[in-house]
């Protein structure tokens, strides 16, 4: 009789194939299966030849290699081909066996999913992984959730072929109920966008200010590399820059229009349900979305001349250093926004998210990885209810330290008609978030006049809503207080 496989994944895309050959790697047999068969055979043969890899022709032949309980993982798009699987699989599987999604789905979707396949009498984990091509194959951050008697079933595999951190421990581990680790994925690669479009606004200064060439930068981006800002996404940053062909840096031959998944545009519009201020990941949507405009822009710079022209004079070595703070100040604020946003999406769905352990999965084998994830699980282990990463004493004085570079970059990109979108919402977000008062009162005062919506007032107890018949025209109504 054949031996049967530990887990089955259905999908052999890049990250299928990769997960598989990772699980193979540390023990596990697999049994693999896609919906077009001779990419199955392709893989047997090829990266998976003499390997502890079954491959299956079938749905039912997948099912009927598989250990008991049974764990399906869909390695497929999000969307309704996850749905399709699901419904393949349900009359082949027996009570409390267990589909997984690997893939980027929305969050209300594998909420709507766990309640289903739980009502078949079966298990249902939505799992973020992170870490792309290499992280899938070498080791990934994975943020599982959904069926939380699943987990001791699932947890033997995914902590071993996770990535680790420099004390052994794996970067898995249970998120929550329903789509909470789906959610998590999502304000991963949220902060991801904009981590990304931050090291793009720094490019361009370096670039169109400074006019520092591609070697110039990838010395700066490698020294960088060294210090606070070390991480995955200034480690390519470095190397990307440092990539010729025919001694031509590759860099300056891409077409400047940047492409997207959905998963930031998710982020935003999330926030905005919840009422979370999450200005800088926003924006980075925002600007990818301007740069796919290259057509009308490239009429624009025709017509809108009016505006600086870029010219730097002052202390480059110094503005370099004012630019590195600038980025980490930024970065901070992005994952401080981040955080604000998981505690607020907890609140609503009822989840008890562990965000010190969320860090820890974040440190190793995703994208955003960096050195000061160690810092933020230490933030939120010292102080599990602490309401902004910018109040943990830490992070405060680095704040602190670093905001004059973001300011100095910031005005100094205006003056000379540079875009950085992200940047600036991030000095926004800081000087508003400390802010003891804001113009708001005018804001209520002109919402109460058009439409007697009414406001609190200084001089009286928060909860108490009042009205002001600002033309005498008006009556004594009032419109019911309520946010949104």
């Amino acid at each position: 009789m054949e031996k049967l496989s530990d887990i089955g994944v259905i999908g052999l895309a890049v990250m299928g194939e990769n997960l598989i050959l990772n699980m193979e790697s540390k023990g596990f047999r697999v049994t693999a299966f896609n919906r077009t068969v001779d990419k199955v055979e392709h893989f047997i043969n090829g990266r998976a030849k003499d390997k502890n890899i079954a491959g299956a022709h079938s749905i039912e032949e997948l099912v009927a290699s598989l250990k008991s309980p049974r764990k399906i993982m869909l390695m497929v798009k999000a969307g309704k081909p996850v749905d399709d699987f699901i419904e393949l699989l349900i009359p082949h599987l027996d009570k409390g066996d267990i589909i997984i999604d690997g893939g980027n789905s929305h969050f209300p979707d594998t909420e709507r999913r766990v309640k289903y396949v739980e009502s078949k009498g079966l298990r249902y984990i939505g799992t973020g992984v992170s870490g792309g091509e290499e992280g899938a194959l070498l080791g990934p951050s994975i943020m599982p959730g959904g069926s939380k008697d699943a987990w001791p079933e699932i947890k033997p595999i995914f902590q071993s072929i996770a990535a680790k951190v420099d004390d052994g421990a794996p970067c898995c581990d249970w998120v929550g109920d329903g789509g909470a680790g789906h959610f998590v994925k999502m304000v991963h690669n949220g902060i991801e966008y904009g981590d990304m479009q931050l090291i793009c606004e720094v490019y361009h200064i370096m670039n169109s200010l400074l006019g520092m060439s591609a070697d110039e930068m990838h010395k700066v981006f490698k020294e960088w590399n060294e210090g606070e800002l070390d991480s995955y996404l200034i480690e390519i940053t470095r190397d990307i820059l440092a990539y010729k062909e025919d001694g031509v840096p590759v860099i300056d031959k891409i077409l400047d229009t940047a492409g997207q998944k959905g998963t930031g545009k998710w982020t935003g519009t999330v926030a905005l349900d919840l009422g979370i201020p999450l200005t800088l990941i926003t924006e980075s949507v925002f600007a990818r979305c301007l740069s796919a405009l290259k057509d009308e822009r490239v009429k624009a710079a025709k017509v809108l001349t009016a505006g600086p022209k870029a010219s730097f004079t002052g202390d480059k070595k110094q503005f370099i250093d004012q630019l590195r703070d600038a980025l980490y100040a930024a970065k901070v604020i992005s994952y401080a926004q981040g955080y604000q946003m998981m505690r607020a999406a907890a609140k609503e769905f009822g989840w008890e998210l562990n965000y010190g352990n969320i860090a820890l999965m974040w440190r190793g084998g995703c994208i955003i990885r960096s050195r000061f994830l160690g810092n933020i699980k230490e933030a939120f282990d010292k102080n599990p209810e602490l309401t902004n990463l910018l109040l943990d004493p830490y992070f405060s004085e680095k704040i602190q330290a670093s905001q004059d570079g973001l300011r100095k970059v910031v005005a100094t990109a205006a003056l000379n008609g540079i875009p950085v979108p992200c940047l600036s919402a991030g000095i926004n977000y800081y000087d508003g978030y400390r802010s003891e008062r804001l113009p708001a009162n005018l804001l209520q005062a002109q919402r109460d006049y058009f439409g007697a919506h009414t406001y609190e007032r200084v001089d009286k107890p928060r909860g108490q809503f009042f009205h002001t018949n600002w033309t005498g025209r008006g009556g004594d109504t009032a419109s019911t207080s309520y946010v949104v």
